[in-house]
This record gives structure tokens, sequence and C-alpha cells, in this order.
């Protein structure tokens, strides 16, 4: 399926303030954070990585977020892309991450604590749930972890409209949800750590 989605020079210029506003220096461990700029994964703990800049520039460009969103970050690890995600929706918006980590959820809060976005939020995942389904329907779902098939329980927390980008099986999938019917394009190969729910 081709994928018509442009993104105009407005959505690219607020994805290069929110990551001008965030650098990936503050979601880093002091061991790695002289290494912020380095265009790959670099380990936050437990097993997870930073994703490189590259691979999230390019997720939140398919994504297309605007002010006053609904959004959710499964997968929030170091609270980066849950700090970006925040400076694109806006005080109007709401971001929910959600990280399977507890030691991922204490770094991960502490890092987007001091943004100071309090419409962004990072909380344990419930083992063997995905996502947030008491908090749904989000207008955007971001997945930093790969599936072996797309989660028909985070598709259907996509509200009407809604939108979400997610690696699987290799490839980078945009999904939108109109009603009963998904829409997917593919988007290149990508590598994450797997996805899972406890």
């Amino acid at each position: 399926m081709t994928d018509m989605h442009k993104t105009d020079e407005t959505d690219l210029d607020a994805i290069h303030a929110a990551f001008a506003a965030h650098p990936r220096t503050g979601f880093l461990r002091p061991a790695e954070r002289a290494r912020a700029g380095h265009d790959g994964p670099l380990p936050i703990g437990c097993g997870q990585t930073s994703s490189q800049p590259y691979t999230v520039d390019a997720m939140l460009r398919l994504l297309d977020v605007g002010p006053g969103m609904r959004v959710l970050d499964v997968g929030a690890g170091s609270g980066w892309t849950t700090a970006l995600l925040a400076h694109l929706v806006g005080p109007a918006g709401e971001v929910r991450g959600v990280e399977l980590e507890p030691e991922l959820v204490r770094f991960g809060s502490a890092n987007l604590a001091a943004t100071n976005q309090d419409w962004a939020s990072i909380v344990p995942a419930e083992p063997g749930v995905l996502g947030l389904p008491g908090a749904a329907p989000f207008d955007r779902i971001l997945v930093s972890a790969e599936a072996d098939e797309l989660p028909q329980a985070l598709v259907e927390q996509l509200a009407d409209g809604g939108l979400m980008v997610i690696p699987v099986a290799g490839v980078m999938l945009r999904v939108r949800r109109r009603a009963d019917k998904i829409e997917r394009s593919k988007h290149g190969y990508y590598s994450f750590v797997p996805l899972r729910q406890g």
C-alpha cells in the first residue's frame, strides 16, 4: 500500500523544535551522555536502549502528532520519546508513557519531570496487558519495541481516525484506524528490542 501522507514544513519545524528543546543527553545515564550525538542505539539499563535519533525522527514524522492530541507511548524507556511527544501535543494535549521495567519507570519519570511538561507521565505497564486500555482511546500510539505481528490490543486503543507507528517483524508500519477498517503502510526496515507484555 502506498502511503500518501506528506509531512509539511510546519510539522518538520515542530519536530526539530522538540529535539532542540529536549536533547537526548538529558535522557541517558551519565556514562553514556558523551555519546548522546551518536546516531545509534545507546543502553539505558535493563537490556533496553535509547533509539537512534534518526529512527526517532522518522517515527515522529510518520506519527504526525499535533497540538491537543492524546498520545500513548509504549515502551517509554528513558522518557525521551515521551518528552518529545509532550512537546508536540503541548499543554492542551496529553501523553501517557507506559513501561514494563520498574527501574526504567523511575528513570524515565525523573527525566521527564525535569522537562516541566506536566501533561505527560510515565506509568508502570500492567503485566500481561499491552498499552493502557483503561485510558483509551488515543489519537496517536507510538511503539518503540518490535512486535512479531500487529497487536490487535493496541489497534483497539486507537480512536477512529487515529494513527499508530510500530515496528512489526522488522518493518516499520504506519497504521490508521477508520471505524472497523485498518489501513497499513510500510516504511523501511528497522531493528528494535522485542515488545513484551511481562
